[in-house]
């Protein structure tokens, strides 16, 4: 079905350029006949000196120029198709090539490239933006892969733990009512852990999915309600929460912003010092509002930054979730980029992180 969509599209470009090949023909045969035929090889009547009777001279005749037009005209129709027929072939090769390369690309082969190589022109524009496509593609999906054997390592790292302790329980002859608690008490410690990572993804899954709503609400009374949670953990840590918030009012999702807040403020409680301390402000500035969340903590390389917001991504890896699962940054650019947000993180030299969302004022 597709050659024959292809061959005709070639042979409807064929007819097209033949007719115009045609028409510019007969044009030119009527634009040359018209004067030769009133043309006549005739001298004046009272020049007896130059010899010659008055009348029809050696001209082209009318009835001539006629049947040479329409023997022209005959031979030029197989010459416009078989001229119109080349061209449209020419022009559907970049097209050919494109079909050809899309047809072997699959999600296994994204590798594969146009390449159109010619002159500049609408076709070879469009196999540019297919690359540029393609390569998109490419790294979605590579990302995917790695995104999915990460979560299948940090899934089956507390199951193969919480099997371990089963059987161990299960093998000893002497267990007691207490062993048999202290390794109850175990599973349900990484059982809590299993489950604490399942709601990261889902809500990992919730970001990226993007905005099912959009409603007006003020940065800082969801800041407000975030911090109420949070105050006691940072205070058994020694951290310092200082809050300076003033009306940010956008619009946006409530849930998945609350759920960038949180994470902001977790993160910068979780990767934090002892007697650190958290800064968070919101302002407005005319045509967007910032909330920016700073925290003291270990320094870290500037060229580390933009990997910590890619999914199970640390400074320093830890497979028993005391430092979480490297996805509260990978929420909070999701949630970012559902809102088209702009989204800045900077490297304090002191230590730390500064983080600044930027969304739309309402």
């Amino acid at each position: 079905m597709t050659r024959l969509a292809r061959r005709s599209l070639q042979k409807r470009l064929a007819l097209a350029y033949a007719a115009g090949i045609y028409a510019a023909g007969v044009f030119v045969l009527v634009m040359v006949d018209l004067p030769l035929a009133s043309v006549q090889a005739t001298v004046p009547k009272d020049d007896p000196s130059s010899g010659v009777v008055t009348g029809s001279g050696p001209g082209i005749s009318l009835p001539q120029l006629l049947m040479g037009s329409a023997v022209a005209l005959v031979i030029l129709i197989p010459v416009a198709l078989a001229l119109g027929w080349f061209v449209a072939g020419r022009f559907l090769r970049p097209l050919r090539a494109i079909t050809a390369t899309a047809k072997v690309i699959s999600a296994g082969d994204l590798h594969r490239r146009l390449d159109l190589g010619g002159p500049a022109d609408e076709l070879t524009e469009l196999g540019h933006t297919l690359d540029d496509l393609f390569a998109r593609l490419q790294a979605s999906f590579d990302a995917q892969r790695h995104f999915v054997a990460n979560a299948s390592h940090e899934l089956r790292t507390p199951l193969a733990g919480l099997r371990t302790l089963l059987e161990v329980a299960l093998a000893d002859p002497d267990a007691d009512a207490g062993s048999l608690r202290s390794a109850c008490q175990e599973a349900l410690a990484l059982g809590g852990h299993q489950e604490r990572l399942v709601q990261a993804l889902l809500a990992l899954a919730t970001s990226e999915r993007g905005r099912t709503r959009r409603d007006t609400l003020d940065l800082a009374h969801v800041i407000e309600g975030v911090l109420v949670s949070r105050r006691d953990q940072a205070t058994e840590k020694g951290i310092d929460l200082a809050e300076h918030l003033k009306p940010a009012v956008t619009a946006g999702d409530p849930g998945l912003i609350e759920s960038l807040v949180a994470n902001l403020v977790d993160n910068a409680i979780r990767h934090n010092r002892s007697a650190g301390h958290v800064e968070i402000t919101t302002q407005s500035c005319g045509t967007h509002v910032a909330l920016t969340v700073a925290n003291s903590g270990p320094v870290i390389p500037g060229d580390q930054i933009q990997r910590l917001f890619q999914p199970f991504q640390k400074l320093a890896p830890d497979r028993h979730g005391r430092d979480g699962y490297g996805l509260g940054l990978a929420i909070v650019d999701a949630v970012t980029r559902s809102h088209h947000a702009a989204l800045t993180a900077e490297a304090r030299p002191e230590g730390g992180l500064a983080i600044t969302v930027r969304f739309a004022s309402e």
